[in-house]
């Protein structure tokens, strides 16, 4: 009843309306699985838009995830909510910009209070009171004090980490139980591919949320032995050729049951690649204001639905996954709080054309870049330790994104009307956006060059 209590708070009249009947706004009933679909979100942490074959790898094999991509969708130019790790899962999770949930300033720590708000929804809640079976397998990173435990945000079960693997304590959970102390980093990717199809073995004809939320490419790197110096590309390589190998195993899983017609799996990551990894053809990395930190690679997948060879560069982002999950549901979500996602089933299914007129880039709690279908607008970036904002120096970088996707050279000069109409929606949305914020706003020195 308790999240039932949170939609109620939120006037979230969250309905279903199947063609056989109608669920009622409570959410009482149970769906089948001939009724609604199952759905499964794939998280790598920290994996490169150049990491996968179908987006240009040639030194790690990915097998599995290129033949998912040949028999479903691509999308070139899908953002990740966020530059790391914790605001880009708050914004996944709930369809928000991580700035609403409260998450959007730096990564939660182990000696962090900070968590996913009561009143967020997420995935998870939003289907388990319309009958769905919920489970989070991997990594949460939105809080480990017990009011922010995935349980508490809709999660029927969960087992894997708390946050980052590279962080100290650092336990196994099932559930609220400690299960592994130290964790045995080696089998992880195994341990997780297991529970995963555990899961959707158990659901049986119930519909199911899973949310795979794997602990690689991150570091430090393991690998089971299975895979270990097997990649041409090291240890990072190894991690990332059994990540194909844990998704081949649940695409298996759900043909073998004949659930694959009935399920949508989406695979992406949560920013780009930190210290190893490629960004492919991006710009810089994991951290940065530039594309490499933000655009990951997506794959989508459903047997029937997703044509075969589905490839479109319409732009969209994590936040996307929640309204469009809502949409494939059927659930009403005309009264949900804020949503700054949009269904994106269309361009799963073959259009180019994106259902956003823009999408923000944040750094933070600063929006450091707009990023329209043919246009990005780059405001700040790192120099050294200086976090150099471009306008308080008189200097604009406008690219154009259709032809100069690596962020070289400017045309602000040469196109001034584009370069006021992203201004304007970067002055608009960071005064919008200032109650949010949970720290001030960074103070800059007066601009030294005249506009």
């Amino acid at each position: 009843m308790g999240n039932l209590r949170k939609l109620a708070r939120h006037a979230f009249t969250a309905c279903l309306s199947f063609s056989v009947f109608v669920m009622a706004c409570q959410g009482a009933s149970a769906a089948t699985s001939r009724e609604a679909p199952n759905f499964i979100v794939i998280l790598t942490d920290d994996l490169g838009y150049g990491d996968i074959g179908a987006f240009g790898a040639n030194k790690i094999a990915t097998p599995n995830l290129d033949s998912m991509a040949k028999q479903g969708a691509v999308l070139t130019n899908f953002y990740a909510a966020a530059n790391i790790c914790t605001p880009s899962r708050a914004g996944l999770l709930t369809g928000r910009y991580p700035i609403r949930t409260g998450l959007g300033h730096q990564v939660i720590m182990p000696n962090d209070t900070r968590g996913l708000p009561d009143e967020e929804v997420t995935i998870a809640e939003m289907l388990g009171v319309h009958g769905y079976r919920t489970a989070l397998v991997g990594k949460w990173h939105l809080g480990h004090q017990e009011a922010h435990w995935p349980t508490n945000h809709g999660f029927n079960e969960y087992y894997g980490l708390p946050y980052s693997n590279d962080m100290t304590p650092l336990a196994l959970y099932r559930g609220t139980e400690v299960v592994e102390e130290p964790v045995d980093q080696t089998t992880l990717t195994k341990r997780y591919t297991e529970e995963s199809i555990r899961f959707i073995e158990e659901s049986g004809d119930t519909p199911f949320f899973l949310y795979l939320a794997h602990a690689f490419p991150h570091i430090p790197l393991f690998a089971s032995e299975q895979f270990d110096g097997k990649s041409e590309a090291g240890l990072y390589g190894d991690t990332v050729e059994e990540l194909d190998w844990s998704t081949g195993e649940i695409l298996e899983a759900l043909k073998r049951l004949g659930k694959d017609e009935n399920t949508l799996v989406v695979f992406t990551s949560d920013n780009g690649p930190w210290f190893e990894g490629s960004s492919g053809p991006l710009r810089d990395r994991k951290g940065s204001t530039w594309e490499g930190g933000y655009r990951v690679p997506f794959i989508a997948y459903w047997s029937g639905q997703i044509k075969r060879g589905t490839r479109s560069e319409a732009i969209a982002m994590g936040i996307d996954i929640l309204p469009t999950i809502a949409t494939l549901a059927r659930i009403d979500l005309s009264n949900a709080p804020t949503l700054d996602g949009k269904n994106i089933w269309p361009v799963l299914t073959g259009s180019d054309e994106s259902p956003h007129d823009h999408l923000l880039l944040f750094n933070n709690e600063d929006i450091v870049g707009v990023r329209t279908q043919d246009w990005k607008l780059a405001t700040h970036t790192y120099y050294r330790d200086f976090y150099f904002p471009f306008g308080q120096f008189g200097y604009w970088l406008l690219f154009d994104m259709t032809e100069d996707a690596t962020e070289q050279y400017s045309l602000a000069r040469e196109n001034p009307e584009v370069l006021k109409r992203l201004r304007e929606i970067v002055t608009t949305k960071t005064e919008a956006f200032k109650p949010l914020r949970t720290v001030p706003a960074p103070a800059f020195p007066p601009a030294t060059t005249e506009e």
